[in-house]
C-alpha cells in the first residue's frame, strides 16, 4: 500500500489553490471539473503521485463553508527551518497560528500554520 492524498473541503477553490501554492510552494498538479454532480478537484503537492502524496482540494459548487468537526487535526509538512519557513509564510500573508518552537516535552522545532479553511498545517523542521 501506499499513502496517495488527503481531500480537504474547500469554500472558495481559487483561495485554497493560492494559499497552497503561493504560501506553501506547492504545485497545482491538476484540475478537474464534474459539471454533471457539480464539483471540482484541485490537486496539489510537492511532486505527482506516486513519488509524492498529494492533496485534493474539493470545491462542491455553491458551498462556501463547512465545519470542521474535532476528529480531524492536521496536515504535517517537514521543512529543513521552521523559522525561516515561518517568516516566509507571514510575509506571503499566511496565518502562523503556533509559532516555532519545541513541541512541548521534546526538542522538535513545530509551528502551525491555518489555511484559508481553517485546516491547521504543522511544520516539522526535519533536514530533508
Amino acid at each position: 500500500m501506499r499513502f496517495l492524498h488527503t481531500m480537504l473541503r474547500v469554500g472558495n477553490l481559487q483561495r485554497s489553490i493560492d494559499f497552497y501554492t503561493q504560501i506553501l510552494g506547492m504545485q497545482l498538479l491538476r484540475q478537474t471539473e464534474n459539471p454533471q454532480y457539480k464539483y471540482t478537484l484541485a490537486f496539489v503537492g510537492y511532486g505527482a503521485n506516486p513519488e509524492h502524496a498529494e492533496i485534493e482540494l474539493t470545491y462542491n459548487w455553491g458551498v462556501d463553508s463547512y465545519e470542521q468537526g474535532t476528529a480531524f487535526g492536521h496536515i504535517a509538512l517537514g521543512v529543513p527551518d521552521v523559522y525561516a519557513a515561518c517568516e516566509k509564510i507571514r510575509a506571503a500573508g499566511g496565518n502562523i497560528t503556533r509559532e516555532a518552537g519545541p513541541v512541548k516535552g521534546g526538542s522538535t522545532v513545530i509551528a502551525f500554520v491555518t489555511d484559508p479553511d481553517g485546516y491547521k498545517i504543522e511544520l516539522i523542521e526535519r533536514k530533508l
